[in-house]
């Protein structure tokens, strides 16, 4: 019997009876990312990693049936032995390891093998069967080291803030936004964030993360002078709104794994795009992969046929697909930032 099989409503484990980040109302739900295309509201009971916890309440109910497991701590229910263990894409993000008479699976979540300092990095789980994603699973994508991406963009607000102009840098509100403030010199200017990054910013500082000072831009008048040496974090939704009038002359640029792309770039209408993802790239994925020890590897959302293809050709792996829903929150669609 395979421990984790597709269904209609999501990812199922038949003996254990639960799913794993379902896309539709389930009875038990195990949650490996608070992201809206993983995490969904409607679920009659929920299992996640303990990080995730205020996350979770923020995004979806505070009053949800939430129960918790620390890293490494285990669970069993209907003799499947089941635990979390760092994925490194965003706060609280876990891989479920699931043991079933002698059987071992992975299912990774979203992921990222270059630790940033907002949340646990990933940590590699031996198993029988690997569950991994495939977001940017195309070997074009090879990540730039963030310490380079967070040097260009200071460097750019830096020059922006010289000559009185605000910096405004799309990303998205949850992850992206923290990884990004975590890495920006606060002595370059003011820090102004969208009504969508702050409440998930205050939840990243009560779980022991250092966020610099940020502004709520709801309190900043037009013409407020601090917002001439400004960077502005502000999600892909508000470019184009009337929320930008009040910034005056703005640069703009977006943060995302796709910027890579000089297209992207161009259809996005910034003046720069910084190559940063909370996703493995391409020497990413097949390390992680290689880590884990799997002879088998089921691959979702992303590039899954050339990953598919590349694992069977060159690893002599066992490679399937899997179809699912997830994708549509954060760089994990391109179409959708």
């Amino acid at each position: 019997m395979d421990l984790v099989v597709a269904r209609p409503e999501g990812l199922y484990c038949p003996p254990g009876d639960f799913y794993i980040d379902p896309w539709r109302p389930v009875e038990r739900a195990v949650i490996t990312h608070a992201h809206g295309d993983h995490a969904r509201w409607g679920m009659g009971h929920y299992l996640a990693s303990s990080d995730s916890e205020g996350i979770l309440r923020s995004r979806i109910d505070a009053d949800m049936p939430l129960q918790t497991l620390a890293y490494g701590e285990t669970i069993e229910h209907h003799g499947v032995k089941l635990s979390f263990h760092p994925a490194g894409h965003v706060l609280g993000s876990a891989q479920v390891r699931l043991e079933y008479k002698g059987e071992v699976w992975v299912a990774s979540g979203d992921y990222k093998v270059e630790p940033d300092g907002t949340c646990a990095p990933f940590e590699p789980v031996r198993c029988h069967t690997f569950i991994t994603e495939s977001t940017f699973g195309l070997p074009i994508y090879k990540w730039p080291s963030q310490a380079d991406v967070f040097r260009d963009i200071n460097d750019w607000w830096r020059a922006n803030a010289a000559v009185g102009r605000a910096s405004v840098l799309f990303c998205y509100a949850f992850g992206k936004a923290q990884r990004i403030l975590h890495g920006l010199d606060e002595s370059i200017g003011t820090i102004v964030v969208h009504g969508a990054v702050e409440p998930l910013n205050k939840v990243y500082r009560e779980g022991g993360v250092y966020l610099p000072p940020t502004v709520y831009a709801g309190d900043l008048k037009k013409g407020d002078p601090r917002l001439k040496q400004a960077i502005i974090l502000a999600p892909p939704s508000a470019g184009g709104s009337t929320w930008m009038r009040r910034f005056g002359d703005y640069a703009d640029a977006f943060a995302s794994g796709w910027m890579m792309l000089r297209g992207t770039r161009r259809r996005r209408g910034v003046d720069r795009g910084f190559v940063l993802s909370d996703h493995a790239d391409w020497p990413g994925l097949l390390w992680a992969i290689e880590q884990t020890g799997a002879e088998r590897v089921m691959v979702t959302h992303g590039s899954v046929p050339t990953l598919v293809r590349y694992l069977r050709e060159a690893r002599g792996l066992d490679a399937q697909a899997f179809e699912t829903e997830y994708g549509d929150e954060d760089d994990a669609a391109q179409e959708a930032e």
